[in-house]
């Protein structure tokens, strides 16, 4: 496999875990593993842990921010082992992955793994289009994390063999980074129209954002959507610098 799929680990705590994630990943054919602030790491236990996979962690890149592990990405998954209050867009892995497998012959593609304790928090998942969840026993739902890699990958690997065919995009997706900056201009111009009450201000946003992220828009859309808040900034008077 030859696909530009992005494994990110936010927040993980015990190195074996990074270890057996990296593991996994060489099992299904993936390479890139990015490191958002671990906890322990780089650690002995971690290179036992990767077996003949420690190659993958001589090359994982550790960073500070969810935003430099995913700005260059058309398509950013998180996954949940629970709901949440905003109307995200749920995938099982197999519909997950085709997505994945599909929006990798454009750009990059990350999926987001929380930490152990507590996963994804709703800010880790601001730069995400969509939820992953495993249908596990609800009465015990809780994976390990190399276990949820183990099957969101190997779904991947399932789905290469069987890749979603698109008709050619007029504009590639746009990037995480531009639909951050999307976002900042949303809510920069609707504060500034009159909707700043903080709890319903947050509340709009965070719905137009979920909106935004299910479009999956590309870059041509975001720069016309941008184009159009700028319109609306100088229409009102407001500060046009977005």
């Amino acid at each position: 496999m030859n696909f530009p799929i992005r494994i990110v680990l936010v927040d993980a705590s015990h190195p074996g875990n990074i270890g057996a994630v990296a593991r996994a990943m060489k099992n299904m054919g993936l390479s890139e593993l990015v490191l958002v602030r671990p906890r322990q790491y780089p650690d002995a236990e971690a290179t036992v842990r990767a077996s003949s996979a420690a190659d993958l962690l001589a090359r994982a890149r550790i960073v500070p921010e969810i935003a430099e592990a995913v700005g260059d990405c058309g398509l950013v998954l998180g996954t949940s082992a629970r709901p949440r209050a905003a109307n995200w867009e749920v995938l099982e892995p197999p519909d997950a992955a085709a997505r994945v497998v599909a929006a990798a012959e454009q750009r990059p593609v990350a999926i987001l793994f929380g930490g152990e304790r507590n996963g994804l928090s709703n800010e880790d998942l601001s730069a995400c289009h969509a939820l992953v969840t495993v249908p596990a026993n609800p009465q015990y739902e809780s994976l390990n994390l190399a276990q949820a890699v183990q099957i969101l990958t190997w779904e991947i690997r399932k789905a290469t063999g069987a890749k979603v065919r698109r008709l050619p995009a007029e504009s590639a997706p746009a990037t995480a980074e531009q639909m951050a900056h999307l976002r900042a201009h949303l809510a920069k111009v609707l504060a500034g129209l009159g909707f700043d009450e903080p709890r319903n201000h947050a509340n709009l946003v965070a719905r137009i954002e979920r909106l935004l992220a299910r479009a999956v828009p590309d870059e041509k859309e975001v720069q016309i959507l941008r184009g159009v808040l700028t319109a609306v900034e100088r229409s009102a008077g407001l500060d046009g610098n977005g």
